[in-house]
């Protein structure tokens, strides 16, 4: 099977209607997550560290990594959709390799195989300390492309 190579850059209205959904996620402002990447079949999101996200031993909580990574392996969907549809998750899995310390994290959602109504994606999320990257989550997810409804 042929690898499928994809343009570096989204047109503006692609990048828009994704940046335009993701505003909308209550969760995402609540973390302080912002899409940092936009390109086809690849979105990346990252975290800052804050007081207010860490678990008991002052990592980044594994709630918040398991968040950033699922926002960006739908958004990575989202980029390849047709304009009047939306995204929502199927399911994921998520395995959580290091601590989430440093300064920020950083989700990687990357398209592995998008189809008419299934998409499968790669999740990789990395922290960041002093300008070196550690990999530190990886998982797998099945999004769905659904016809968009009005209000979406």
């Amino acid at each position: 099977m042929e690898e499928q190579t994809l343009p570096d850059q989204v047109t503006p209205e692609v990048r828009a209607r994704v940046q335009d959904s993701f505003d909308r996620q209550g969760l995402m402002r609540h973390l302080g997550a912002r899409i940092t990447h936009i390109a086809p079949g690849r979105v990346h999101i990252t975290l800052p560290r804050r007081t207010e996200l860490s678990q008991q031993h002052g990592y980044i909580h594994a709630g918040a990594t398991s968040a950033i990574a699922d926002s960006a392996g739908g958004y990575a969907a989202f980029t390849l959709f047709p304009e009047n549809s939306t995204v929502l998750t199927v399911e994921y899995k998520i395995n959580l390799l290091a601590p989430a310390a440093g300064e920020s994290i950083e989700a990687v959602g990357t398209v592995l195989r998008s189809g008419r109504t299934l998409t499968v994606c790669q999740l990789q999320v990395f922290s960041q300390e002093e300008g070196q990257k550690t990999l530190i989550a990886t998982g797998q997810q099945t999004l769905i492309c659904l016809e968009s409804r009005p209000d979406q």
